[in-house]
């Protein structure tokens, strides 16, 4: 087959060209017949003229349009294309990154510079890795072109005109992984990812709001500026901000203390004004309170006398002149200035509610925090019984004014039905208030027995402590008999040579040993009776209680205790037994 003109492979010229076209490539035409003006018919398909980009109109992107293969001509070989009616060649999932294919089917004599020409004008090649055997990988420069090289898959190979089954092949291309391609994608993510989080840093930055101007360091003449802003209350805040930092970073020493005093003195002064603010800003607030109570109280009467308006109209001597739609009208009227005068009722009662509570909680303020005394428990439990007998008196206040308020009701039964309301309204108040100060006194109720509960128990501890001091009033004392005992037995006045106890400092130390032992039922060493010993006097040795022990043989008696490596000598009181065998 010449390179110069190529047989028309379809009977209609036109189809021909829109196929040609939709590739990217001027057609070829019929023996010297030209299809598209200035095109050369003995040119041909030359290798480095670019008929193989997938991307073009026509390869794949349009679903309608078919792709159109034709013969490719390169310097040592032949491509021809695949049959049209056969499906497509399988391909694996395409790697992230994917820059290199794998090619098989090549022919045996094929070599490095064949599969350059082949796929050379796919894109810019990089490496090729050839295998003994009939594939090898090809990587190129750009993942795009990967695409342009599987449009080659499927097309039979022919190295120049040779019939040889060495020198032909069908080529199969697909997607192939490399560590390569997976680590330049990875750094590219990477890449990515940095840049992504620098824009929303930036982002961030830009729309972070300005930082606060750095707190210069002590120096006397800052120390001086900031005196004079401290006594200003406009820079007052500020300066104190400044003072913080400077305390807080240690700024101060014995140089600077007597500055540093003076300007927490100059903050401290700034208290009787704040004060007199807080005291002025809450005169206004009452001030207000009292001017809004005030208006509420005469917006109330006036919506009282629009509803007594409504009231007289709506008698039988007046009602009976107005029309229907006039009557209509009347009654819409005079139930929307109820409905106003219930509200501002409510609210002003509110009001009132609110006052008083925050009489009864002045009121009921506890002086300090309670001690654990009895002192303190009598004092307090006396304050909430006069606590207890103020809200008595109040309870019975509140129920001779509903007392009142009743009798009244019945007096004035045949009066309108709004002045019930009105009766019944604060009779409700009243019932909630009174209601109220008995949860008060039940709360009173039973602080008192609690305090009184915790005062019978502190005088149980009393009691209990003094039985404490008792039983060791008693262990001393046995300890004092036993040492008088010792010294009665020897003389009142004379000891003789062999007297176990030939003082009145062994005498002490026989009765504390005595009282020790008493309470270690189950012995106890001679290290452990010394230490004890030696907490009491430093100067008592391990050698002088051990003679004192063992020269009261019928006091104080030594045994062995424990098995094997635990075997242990201990000292016991053995006074109650001793003093039959004496």
């Amino acid at each position: 087959m010449e390179s110069g003109s190529m047989p028309m492979p379809m009977s209609d010229p036109s189809a021909w060209a829109t196929a040609m076209n939709n590739l990217g490539m001027s057609p070829l035409g019929l023996s010297t017949q030209t299809l598209v003006p200035d095109y050369e018919p003995n040119v041909g398909l030359m290798p480095e003229f670019g008929p193989l980009n997938p991307l073009m109109p026509g390869l794949g992107l349009v679903p309608d349009v078919p792709v159109v293969k034709e013969i490719i001509h390169c310097k040592s070989c032949t491509l021809f294309p695949p049959n049209p009616n056969l499906p497509p060649p399988a391909t694996r999932e395409r790697p992230p990154g994917c820059k290199t294919v794998f090619v098989g089917g090549l022919p045996e004599n094929s070599t490095e510079q064949t599969i350059e020409e082949v796929f050379g004008p796919c894109g810019e090649i990089i490496a090729i890795r050839r295998s003994k055997k009939n594939f090898c990988h090809i990587r190129f420069a750009e993942e795009y072109t990967v695409d342009k090289a599987l449009f080659l898959s499927g097309y039979r190979i022919r190295l120049g005109s040779s019939t040889d089954k060495k020198d032909s092949g069908r080529l199969h291309v697909d997607f192939a992984q490399a560590r390569d391609d997976l680590y330049e994608w990875e750094c590219h993510q990477r890449m990515l990812a940095r840049e992504e989080r620098h824009r929303r840093k930036m982002e961030e930055d830009r729309l972070r709001p300005p930082s606060p101007p750095p707190i210069v360091h002590y120096t006397d003449h800052e120390c001086s500026l900031l005196g004079d802003k401290i006594k200003d209350d406009v820079k007052f805040a500020e300066a104190v901000r400044v003072l913080l930092t400077w305390l807080e970073r240690g700024e101060v020493n014995r140089r600077n203390a007597n500055n540093f005093y003076s300007m927490i003195q100059s903050s401290n002064s700034h208290i009787r004004r704040l004060m007199s603010e807080k005291a002025q800003h809450e005169k206004e607030m009452e001030e207000a309170k009292e001017k809004f109570k005030s208006a509420l109280a005469g917006i109330l009467g006036q919506f009282e006398q629009i509803v007594s308006v409504f009231q007289a109209a709506s008698k039988q001597k007046a009602w009976d002149h107005f029309s229907k739609a006039q009557r209509k009208n009347l009654d819409v009227w005079r139930k929307q200035a109820q409905e106003f005068r219930n509200m501002h009722n409510e609210q002003l009662m509110g009001i009132r509610r609110e006052e008083e509570m925050e009489m009864s909680d002045d009121d009921m303020e506890s002086p300090s925090n309670s001690k654990h005394s009895e002192e303190s428990v009598a004092s307090q439990a006396e304050a909430l019984k006069e606590e207890n007998d103020s809200l008595r008196c109040q309870l019975d206040a509140y129920r001779n004014e509903v007392e009142l308020l009743k009798q009244e009701q019945n007096k004035n039964q045949p009066q309108r039905s709004e002045e019930e309301n009105t009766h019944s309204q604060q009779l409700s108040f009243l019932q909630q208030a009174l209601q109220g100060m008995q949860t008060q006194l039940l709360k009173m109720r039973e602080e008192l027995k609690q305090r009184e509960s915790d005062l019978e128990k502190s005088s149980d501890d009393k009691q209990h402590l003094k039985k404490e001091v008792q039983t060791l009033k008693e262990e001393v004392f046995v300890a004092s008999t036993v040492a008088s005992y010792s010294q009665e037995k020897e003389g009142p006045t004379e000891r003789s040579p062999q007297s176990p106890v030939q003082s009145e400092r062994e005498a002490l130390l026989v009765g504390i040993i005595c009282t020790f032992l008493h309470v270690h039922p189950f012995g106890a060493s001679l290290e452990y009776i010394c230490s004890y010993l030696q907490r009491l006097d430093s100067k008592i040795t391990t050698g002088e209680v051990e003679a004192l022990l063992s020269r009261l043989p019928c006091t104080f008696r030594q045994e062995l205790t424990g098995v094997g490596a635990g075997l242990e000598k201990r000292w016991n009181f053995y006074g109650f037994q001793g003093i039959k065998s004496i």
